[in-house]
């Protein structure tokens, strides 16, 4: 037998480690139950695109259009985002600026 192993068998700490161990079991299914969730859920997602794509309600044409004009769009805004940003922290230099001088 090893010298690492424990060669008494206390059923308290044999306890303990098997709490330890269904513990980690219980967080493992409870991750793997969420992955699956939104996996399944992702899925359905596809199968509806693609069940629109192939009836002819979506157009994937358009669909890439619409993702171009959207993908702009969202550049656009964050610059914007960021334009405004610069000038909130002019705004607070100069606020910190007027309290220092007080």
């Amino acid at each position: 037998m090893p010298a690492s192993e424990d060669v008494t068998p206390d059923p308290r700490k044999r306890l303990r480690s098997l709490e330890k161990a269904v513990e980690r079991l219980i967080d493992r299914l409870e991750e793997a139950e969420g992955r699956v969730s939104a996996a399944e859920k992702r899925r359905n997602e596809v199968e509806k695109l693609l069940r629109q794509m192939t009836n002819g309600k979506a157009d994937p044409a358009a669909m890439s259009e619409r993702l171009g004009q959207l993908e702009a769009e969202n550049s656009d805004l964050r610059e914007r985002v960021d334009r405004g940003l610069e000038g909130v922290e002019r705004l607070l230099s100069r606020v910190r600026f007027m309290e220092d001088q007080r």
